[in-house]
């Protein structure tokens, strides 16, 4: 923010961090940050634009000026036990103000005021939310405000929040008082408000009935800014849909702007506009920005490039871009979109580079990409799809595929949503939007990578050391339909949209051969269909009355759930009649049907048919039987997905993630960003035993006598094991001798692994070996967790050896996760059927090995700071479960979706 704060730099002590771009309840934006003493004029002119009423709540009095002795200890805060964070539009005018004085220890009051002219829009609940963040970062954990009784929209800010608020009274006066520290209902209110807001912002964009599209008098007719700007005005105009058209910059515009306005700058546009297109240099961006602030423009798609894609000084432009514009109410496309189109209530809006939109249909459609825009839509109309609406986000500097995930939810015309990705910025988000999304509506994506470690040129997105398979398991966990490339992205999408969701995946049959329904029923197996004895053969001879007879009777099977009908005739053409009763069939029974006819391919009138409303019914086509048999497992793996039990949030009695934050705060102390601490095996055992994991007693051993009195006190029988690294956990190498009965068994281990263990290299200040006490036998697994910088905690379960060592025996869940996630996390484990009695072995304690894995998948979504944790050997007996060894390490906190709503900057 130096550059647009006037009068001064930063104090040293300036949180930058603090500073964020955020969407209001209207869908508009503005910009959050830190207090300054150059902020002391528009302090005093927000002040004394407040109405009598406002000043009176705020300060218990009128006050028509601030005293200057109150503006300066207003402006002049520390940022740690006196912070005040301000709302301010773009040309820093204040809107909104926040503050919290530390009382005592943990305990700050905190005071709002809203400008009269912004109530309404969520301000306070927005500033309250980057606040506590704030608070929580600088050690305070309760928050205590004195209001007037007839103040009730600011008791109902707090309340509304979702924090427990407790009131009294005195003097007339009311004390609310309630801990800042997140709850499941805070983080739910959060994610609730953030859905509507961001929802909201893309509805602006999309339902806009006046557009300017900019270009630069600078750019020569027949420069890629010029042709970009005059492509999107003809599309705009030859629309026709009644949607207002202003044209700036454009040479010789007055033919291509019949129906539209050609002004010769953005000062003699008259607003208000909802949507900016601009075709502009780099540099003139942010200028042009400036001036669409006063035509209140809701949203700006950027067809241009030159940002961050071009390295630091293109970023820096695009920071300032985007700084600009949030800070002006509005969203951003791009850089290097492609455009947006929606049908709306009969009008099509396109702005967008495609002189030929698709037809109105049901399917959401987002693309990141230009290039690949041009070649999706070409398929979609190739198809006969229809869109409700397309977006290009270029390299995504703002609205993403969350935003647009958040307006498909509400959106009635959208009944699927198709995303091609080639980053994921925040896939904390994406699983949580993607997840609730998913539950309504079928989500397909496509990712240009599949681990998502290879990112484009300008898509800001944090360095990930994850599993390459990270990301699969978050797309699982979140019931998305992840393809491998576009062409599956609308094979799917058309079965999906042009027909219900399969009610199992019991598959019937209709071919032209017998070899042909074989391929098929091979092909459908491999797709996860269940295909028994029910088969048609249609001879390419068959009268109409054998296709009907025979089409009717398949259908009319109770034991069908979907159909799959490949008809490839080796003489002649496609025959009309089986698509015309295949059509007729389908549309009477409302069972899911793909079909593979020769010519035909997307919707086709070949393949509709009335239903019994009288509504059109249309039977998707594919050109391969492969095709249309993978489009249709996917459907049914969706579908039982979305009909099974997807659980509910674990939350294990007895845990205490307040109790370990504050003991990771006290450890860390005022450590700085990358300070990493290793915790000694006290630590980490009290860390855990916040959520109610226990870590079996280890007694460290130098000497067979200190090994003998540890045994003695811990009882007999012993295990005894090495500290070495490389046979830690090594019964197999020597490294672990365990069921030690007596004195003179164990002096005789000690003896033999310490000789081992002087063969490697050892640390020397740490004790060679390690005492415990036996436990029962089972199966010995390992949990890790790690806190990666793109995906936040990721958890990994396998068991112990060398199928996890040596084969990736892993499974992967990120949290938070479910009870269903949990118990998929244990059996999706090749190894897990040793759990359940494999070859005559013993049913092991699995419920409590979930309940384990529950407390430490909890412990890492609340606990940001604990980089890295491992349990290891965690042994799962018949009746229990025993953590024999923990070790972990804790690191100041950096996580990418943290407590509060903020856009990308």
């Amino acid at each position: 923010m130096a550059e647009v704060i006037a009068g001064g730099a930063q104090p040293p002590t300036y949180p930058t961090g603090w500073e964020a771009d955020v969407v209001l309840r209207d869908g508009s934006t503005t910009h959050v940050r830190p207090i300054l003493p150059t902020d002391a004029p528009a302090l005093q002119a927000f002040h004394v634009a407040q109405s009598e009423r406002s000043t009176y709540l705020r300060f218990f009095a009128t006050l028509e000026r601030l005293p200057e002795r109150d503006l300066a200890r207003f402006t002049h805060v520390d940022h740690v036990d006196r912070v005040a964070l301000v709302a301010v539009t773009a040309d820093e005018q204040i809107i909104g103000v926040a503050r919290y004085d530390r009382l005592d220890g943990d305990e700050a009051e905190v005071a709002f005021n809203i400008a009269d002219a912004h109530h309404g829009r969520g301000l306070g609940s927005v500033l309250l939310e980057h606040l506590a963040a704030a608070a929580r970062e600088r050690g305070v954990r309760r928050f205590t405000a004195e209001v007037l009784p007839q103040n009730g929209k600011m008791i109902g800010v707090f309340r509304e929040a979702g924090y427990v608020v407790r009131q009294s009274m005195e003097d007339g006066v009311v004390t609310v008082a309630f801990d800042i520290d997140p709850t499941d209902r805070s983080l739910a209110v959060m994610a609730d408000r953030e859905h509507r807001a961001e929802a909201r912002s893309v509805q602006g964009l999309l339902t806009a009935r006046s557009v300017v599209v900019v270009a630069s008098h600078r750019s020569p007719a027949g420069s890629l800014d010029d042709l970009l700007a005059r492509r999107v005005a003809e599309d705009l105009v030859a629309s026709g849909t009644g949607i207002d058209v202003h044209v700036v910059g454009l040479r010789d515009a007055d033919a291509l702007a019949v129906g539209g306005t050609v002004w010769p700058t953005l000062a003699e546009v008259p607003g208000p506009v909802d949507l900016a297109v601009l075709a502009v240099p780099a540099d003139e961006a942010v200028p042009a920005v400036r001036a669409l602030a006063r035509l209140g423009v809701r949203g700006l798609v950027l067809l241009s490039t030159g940002f961050a894609e071009t390295g630091p000084a293109g970023l820096e432009r695009q920071r300032a871009l985007l700084r600009t514009a949030h800070a002006a109410g509005m969203r951003v496309v791009g850089p290097g979109s492609y455009g947006v189109l929606a049908h709306t209530d009969g009008r099509t809006l396109n702005a967008s580079l495609t002189p030929d939109p698709p037809i109105p249909g049901s399917i959401g459609l987002f693309c990141q990409s230009a290039p690949m825009s041009v070649a999706l839509l070409g398929s979609v109309r190739r198809r006969a799809l229809g869109l409700s609406c397309f977006v290009s986000a270029g390299h995504r500097a703002d609205v993403s595929g969350n935003d647009l995930m958040q307006f498909w939810h509400d959106d009635d015309a959208t009944s699927v949503a198709c995303l091609y990705l080639e980053s994921i910025g925040n896939p904390r988000k994406f699983s949580r939007v993607a997840r609730r999304l998913a539950a309504v509506k079928p989500v397909v994506v496509v990712t240009a990578g599949r681990s998502g470690h290879v990112v484009p040129p300008g898509h800001a997105v944090r360095a990930t050391h994850a599993p390459r398979r990270t990301l699969e398991e978050v797309m699982r966990q979140s019931g998305v339909i992840r393809v491998e490339n576009t062409h599956q992205l609308l094979e799917v999408a058309q079965v999906l949209a042009l027909q219900p969701l399969p009610s199992g995946r019991r598959a019937a049959i209709v071919a032209s051969s017998a070899s042909m329904a074989a391929l098929v029923a091979e092909a459908g197996a491999a797709a996860g269909l269940v295909v028994g004895g029910q088969a048609a053969i249609l001879g390419e001879d068959a009268d109409d009355a054998t296709i009907e007879r025979t089409v009717g009777e398949l259908y009319g099977s109770d034991d069908v759930d979907v159909v799959v009908a490949v008809y490839v005739p080796t003489v002649g053409s496609a025959d009309a009649r089986v698509a015309r009763a295949l059509a007729r069939a389908a549309a009477g029974s409302g069972r899911t049907t793909v079909a593979c006819l020769p010519g035909l391919h997307g919707a086709t009138p070949e393949l509709t048919a009335p239903d019994a409303d009288g509504r059109p019914w249309t039977v998707p086509a594919y050109t391969t039987p492969e095709d249309a048999v993978l489009a249709l497992g996917q459907a049914a793996r969706y579908a039982a997905w979305r009909a099974a039990d997807r659980g509910v949030p674990v939350n294990p009695a007895g845990v205490d993630t307040r109790a370990a934050r504050r003991l990771v705060t006290a450890w860390l102390g005022d450590g700085v960003p990358g300070t990493e601490i290793d915790l000694d095996p006290a630590r980490t055992a009290e860390l855990l035993g916040c959520v109610g994991i226990e870590v079996l007693e280890t007694v460290p051993v130098r000497t067979a006598d200190e090994a003998v009195e540890a045994a003695r006190r811990v009882g007999w029988p012993v295990a005894l094991k090495t500290t070495v690294t490389a046979l830690r956990h090594r019964s197999d190498l020597g490294g672990v001798r365990l069921d030690v009965h007596d004195e003179a068994e164990l002096r005789a281990d000690v003896d033999q692994v310490l000789e081992l263990a002087s063969r490697h290299s050892a640390d020397p200040g740490r004790a060679p070996l390690e005492v415990q006490a036996m436990v029962p036998r089972g199966a010995s697994c390992v949990l890790r967790s790690v806190e990666d910088p793109l995906f936040g905690p990721v958890l990994s379960f396998g068991l112990s050896g060398d199928a996890s060592d040596l084969l990736g025996d892993v499974s992967y869940g990120v949290p938070p996760l479910t009870d269903v996630d949990v118990a998929e996390l244990v059996r999706s484990a090749r190894a897990a059927p040793r759990l359940f009695g494999y070859r005559g072995l013993p049913v092991l304690d699995v419920a409590t090995l979930e309940d384990v894995i529950a407390r430490l998948s909890v412990l890492a979504e609340d606990l940001p700071e604990l980089r890295s944790i491992e349990l290891n050997p965690v042994v799962v007996a018949e009746r229990g479960v025993v953590v024999l060894g923990a070790r972990a390490q804790v690191a100041v906190a950096d996580r990418a979706d943290g407590t509060r709503r903020a856009l990308p900057t």
